[in-house]
């Protein structure tokens, strides 16, 4: 269990150095996809899917863990039972 948190742990940090170049390209994908449509093609419709993807991952991921947390808990109340 403590290399699932160390791993987590590990994971958030990166993805906290990466944050600030992802944010600075956020404007400029928007203005691409809104020229892209305006001009008669399709490569912006898929942004609102990609928007969606963005915005679940915090949930499955607090998600999972909530699971985890649940599930060993579980078993510890079985074992202190006994």
């Amino acid at each position: 269990m403590k290399k699932v948190v160390a791993t987590v742990i590990v994971i958030f940090v990166i993805l906290l150095f990466i944050t600030p170049d992802v944010l600075a390209q956020c404007p400029m994908c928007k203005l691409s996809a809104e020229s892209n449509l305006r001009d008669g093609g399709t490569a912006g419709k898929g942004l609102n899917a990609g928007i969606l993807y963005m915005f679940a991952m915090p949930y499955l991921i607090v998600g999972t863990l909530g699971y985890l947390w649940y599930k060993n808990r579980k078993n510890y109340d079985k074992e202190s039972v006994k």
